[in-house]
């Protein structure tokens, strides 16, 4: 039996079906809503955490040494947490790393995300995988004390994410300008000096690494809100467009996004999406999205590339996904996941134009697809070229 199992509880998680956990707590106090999900990545906790494609979620994590390397500014993907609440095996441990600069624990409780440990994440992981991503309400308590039929109400009352935008909530509030580029030792991130091309990226809940990948490969980049325009994004007169990752339902932010891609897509300008920007785009083409069971999410998922054969092994975090039978005439799959054969990417027959599911920006995780980056670079320089 384990020290957690034999404390008293001071958290728990209760599923919409009656189904409770009870564990440690940690973080802040108080209680969420939101939907459940599994991630199986061994690295990576803070950038999980701060992915703003995590928003209404709390993540489940399968490898129990959460915590172990402490946190750092450096590692956010965005300004503070935005998945709901965390879910691990073991209690975090005292950091052991030379980068930190805090603990987990800590971090979580300033930044107002609730956690609980001690959980068996194997049979919670289970019961996701086979009766889909549950409706949950996290509680933490250090009295112990807590009104089980009032949780299992809460849960029951979460609308979901289905036919809801989140990205209205994580995007910018105001255009700015990106120059980082990626991490390297020992100058950490250095800024992009010399750019070679003019990016407009659309915000729909970008991660600062995919923005550094970009700045890395030569970009000059130019961020807007998720609600921008074809005409707010013409009108700064970009070599390309790249559109970001983000949360929530891709049906319910592609109603203003939808137009704006397609306004976009009248000009010949070279386009790049990542993971909802992938979504936007196809159905900005005339496809459409489903819900998944349970989502991808992980920094082990191979992608077999169709043109090539090539299977690269990719980090993914999505809820939905582009239905492949419903892409029309001139729009050609890229990409599918060997877990399950869904739709992992498309590009246009005729123009440079092409997007993916998972994320190639990997922080950390994978590498295997940084070419993407470098791929959108050389369409932009000979679509300059040709003009």
């Amino acid at each position: 039996m384990s020290l957690a199992q034999t404390l008293k509880p001071t958290a728990c998680l209760a599923l919409a079906d009656g189904t409770v956990f009870y564990g440690q707590g940690f973080g802040a106090t108080g209680d969420t809503v939101a939907e459940l999900c599994f991630n199986t990545a061994m690295t990576g906790y803070q950038e999980i955490m701060t992915d703003p494609s995590y928003a209404g979620q709390i993540v489940t994590f399968t490898f129990p040494h959460i915590g172990n390397v402490g946190v750092n500014p450096e590692d956010d993907e965005t300004r503070d947490p935005v998945a709901a609440g965390m879910v691990v095996k073991w209690m975090p441990t005292q950091s052991s790393n030379w980068r930190a600069v805090s603990e987990l624990s800590d971090w979580l409780a300033t930044r107002g995300r609730i956690a609980i440990g001690g959980i068996d994440t194997r049979r919670l992981t289970r019961a996701i995988r086979q009766q889909g991503a549950p409706h949950v309400a996290l509680s933490h308590n250090p009295d112990g004390v807590f009104d089980i039929g009032a949780l299992v109400e809460k849960a029951r009352a979460f609308s979901g994410l289905t036919g809801l935008d989140l990205a209205r909530d994580v995007t910018c509030a105001q255009s700015y300008r990106w120059d980082e580029m990626r991490w390297a030792w020992p100058q950490g991130y250095a800024p992009q000096t010399a750019p070679r091309h003019k990016v407009v990226a659309i915000d729909y809940g970008a991660k600062r690494n995919i923005l550094r990948c970009l700045a890395s490969a030569g970009c000059d980049v130019t961020v807007l809100p998720a609600t921008a325009t074809a005409e707010d994004v013409l009108a700064l007169n970009p070599d390309g467009v790249f559109l970001s990752n983000g949360p929530g339902d891709p049906a319910a932010t592609g109603a203003y996004a939808v137009p704006t891609i397609k306004g976009i897509l009248e000009r010949n300008i070279p386009v790049f999406g990542i993971c909802l920007g992938h979504q936007m785009l196809a159905l900005a083409l005339g496809a459409r999205t489903i819900k998944m069971n349970h989502g991808h999410h992980g920094a082990n998922h191979p992608v077999k590339e169709i043109e090539t054969g090539k299977v690269e092994i990719t980090s993914m975090n999505h809820g939905f996904a582009v239905d492949s039978q419903t892409l029309p005439s001139g729009v050609l799959e890229t990409h599918v996941s060997l877990f399950d054969g869904s739709n992992c990417g498309i590009r246009l027959a005729d123009r440079p134009v092409f997007s993916v599911q998972h994320h190639p920006e990997a922080s950390p995780g994978p590498q295997d697809s940084f070419y993407l980056f470098e791929r959108f670079a050389d369409s932009m320089q000979r679509a300059g070229a040709a003009s």
